[in-house]
């Protein structure tokens, strides 16, 4: 069995140097997803993929992509994910 550990939004500014209204923007446009809500608080964790995520958004943001040019690529990605199990979905 695996147990997969889960970062709450200071955890992730800690380990990617971004703001916490950075984290929380990424989340409500959809470029990251929160797994689940602490109990008690109801604070947003994210799993260890956040990191990647947040890896792929800046090497697109270099790329001079603009947030929702970024949302639409992560979408489909994820899409694609989705119906290709392999492909790490």
């Amino acid at each position: 069995m695996v147990i997969e550990k889960y970062y709450r939004i200071g955890e992730i500014m800690d380990h990617t140097k971004l703001s916490r209204q950075t984290v929380h923007n990424y989340t409500t446009m959809g470029l990251i997803r929160e797994e689940k809500r602490s109990e008690p608080g109801g604070h947003r964790l994210y799993s260890e993929r956040v990191f990647a995520e947040l890896d792929r958004i800046k090497a697109l943001k270099q790329e001079g992509k603009t947030l929702l040019e970024i949302r639409e690529i992560l979408d489909t990605e994820r899409k694609s994910a989705a119906e290709n199990p392999l492909w790490g979905g």
